[in-house]
């Protein structure tokens, strides 16, 4: 609780630096400036809560910040009886749209900073606890599509792709990290 309390912290610091240094330069200013959002389907497949903000620099970029709790390590994880993930994870995210004036809707891009913060345990041999720090940064790409519906609900699929740089993760798990989903957003 405390690594989710600090990193809210963190977040609403970097939030409040950059509001001033990133101020809209939008061509149309009825135009949305924020966009909050949700992952729904991994909320549903493998419970996890991923949620997001994007403040927009102009109609073709935005800046990204997502919060997942109870992260799991990707889809692949063998993860079963007496094994249990308790992991939280903040990503920084730069988006480009590929749209225009006349369709907000369209293709992007995302490069992506990713920081885990969290443990996985699992029941070893003689019923003995063995616990793997996934404390890591991560560098990664994802590429989506998004359905703006009156400027103000987005709706679209995406993935990602990433790589950790912890030796004790990789030990136990695949380096490489694919991640997709389908948010419902809102802009404001």
């Amino acid at each position: 609780m405390r690594h989710v309390k600090l990193t809210l912290v963190f977040i609403a610091m970097i939030g409040m630096a950059c509001q001033p240094a990133f101020s809209q330069n939008l061509t149309d200013p009825t135009l949305p400036e924020n966009e909050i959002k949700i992952n729904i389907v991994n909320t549903i497949v493998i419970g996890s809560l991923e949620l997001g903000y994007e403040r927009f620099l102009d109609q073709n970029q935005s800046l990204g910040l997502e919060l997942m709790f109870m992260d799991r390590f990707s889809y692949v994880s063998d993860s079963g009886e007496g094994e249990e993930f308790n992991a939280t994870s903040f990503m920084l995210s730069y988006n480009y749209y590929f749209v225009t004036a006349s369709d907000p809707s369209g293709f992007y891009v995302l490069p992506f900073l990713k920081y885990r913060n969290g443990t996985f345990s699992e029941t070893g041999e003689n019923n003995q606890l063995i616990e793997t720090n996934l404390n890591s940064f991560m560098i990664g790409f994802g590429a989506g599509y998004k359905w703006v519906h009156n400027d103000k609900f987005a709706l679209g699929p995406y993935v990602n792709i990433a790589r950790g740089f912890n030796s004790d993760v990789s030990d136990r798990f695949d380096p490489v990290e694919f991640n997709a989903g389908f948010s419902i957003g809102f802009r404001f």
